[in-house]
């Protein structure tokens, strides 16, 4: 898929779906689950549409406030690709320490904006049906926009509380940045959750100031999407707190991508057998992309929790930085390689 890693899903699934049938200690049973016995050793990787039944139990379970239906999700971008000269690190009214980064906007700006995220073209799905379940939690911001030109200023747009360094003045609206990690490699368009084609995202959003150059690792998506929020309930090991037998896995823990989900299955199911012999679990290195993402999953912020896949945003920076983002993924690649190389050796031995 041009410079970019793609999968064959056809071919990934048959793959993986062949190795399974023609193991032979795997005994494939297929009918519907709709709870687990809770003393029972189990891995539970239902995926983005577990059926209605069991994904009741797992609200009783868990509590309905940490399992969630849809996943409404804001652009991601790498603080690298930011221009830092056009926006300033500051909290509201100065309360705290500064943990956002803001874009100010001009009135002309931000109508420019506005009349370009109006406009722009929304993917095909079932908006209705998200809007009623979200409220006005999570709307689109494409759908608030509509409501009113103001309607973004009195919302995630508001910028009250904020003084541009460089006018000494409230700007007319601010759009603000949170980091998604404690590197500080990557930022979320807070209040940015939409429904628009991606292409659309990039066009629009790289309008806005220090954005212009904006590198997306996630694009917004709002689509049913079940999955727990991992940080508040599972151990490193994949575990549920709550009971040391239960783990899961794949896209239910919020890990995105068919890679990734694989990945968190073969953790998962590494450490239900380690659990079983009385040895301590496998967590594999920060500097590795499975250890990087679940690493990730786990330590994010429990309220703000959201679905993620692999990007080298996610692993440790390195201790010399380079001028080429080429030459620094590759060096971020083989430090991995050598990572894991050395932790399966121990772990053999």
């Amino acid at each position: 898929a041009g410079g970019a890693l793609a999968v064959d899903r056809g071919e990934f699934a048959r793959r993986i779906t062949a190795l399974i049938n023609n193991h032979s200690q795997i005994q494939v049973v297929r009918e519907e689950v709709t709870s687990i016995p809770l003393g029972q050793p189990a891995i539970i990787a239902s995926g983005p549409l577990t059926s209605a039944a069991l994904s009741e139990w797992l609200k009783q379970l868990f509590g309905e406030e940490y399992f969630y239906f849809y996943d409404a999700v804001a652009p991601i971008v790498t603080g690298e690709s930011l221009d830092y000269s056009k926006v300033f690190l500051a909290s509201r009214y100065g309360k705290g320490e500064a943990e956002y980064l803001n874009c100010p906007l001009n009135e002309m700006k931000y109508h420019e904006f506005w009349e370009n995220l109006v406009s722009a073209e929304t993917h095909q799905s079932h908006v209705g049906e998200v809007e009623q379940h979200f409220f006005e939690g999570c709307m689109p911001i494409e759908v608030l926009a509509r409501r009113g030109k103001d309607t973004l200023r009195y919302g995630a747009l508001k910028p009250v509380g904020l003084l541009d360094p460089i006018t000494g003045k409230r700007p007319y609206a601010v759009i603000q940045l949170r980091a998604e990690n404690k590197e500080k490699t990557l930022y979320n368009l807070v209040g940015f959750q939409t429904n628009l084609r991606w292409g659309e995202q990039a066009r629009v959003f790289r309008q806005l100031p220090g954005l212009e150059a904006a590198e997306f690792v996630r694009y917004g998506v709002m689509h049913r999407n079940t999955f727990i929020n991992t940080p508040q309930l599972l151990l490193p090991s994949l575990q549920w707190k709550g009971a040391e037998n239960l783990f899961f896995a794949g896209q239910l823990i919020g890990v995105e991508g068919y890679v990734e989900s694989a990945a968190a299955g073969l953790v998962a199911g590494k450490n239900i057998v380690r659990w079983k012999e009385g040895k301590r679990p496998l967590i594999f290195p920060e500097e590795t992309a499975i250890g990087a993402l679940l690493s990730h999953i786990i330590s994010a912020e429990i309220r703000q929790f959201q679905p993620m896949n692999i990007n080298f945003g996610l692993f440790p920076p390195l201790k010399r930085r380079n001028t080429s983002k080429f030459e620094r993924n590759r060096e971020i690649s083989a430090r991995a390689l050598a990572i894991m190389a050395d932790f399966l050796s121990n772990e053999r031995n």
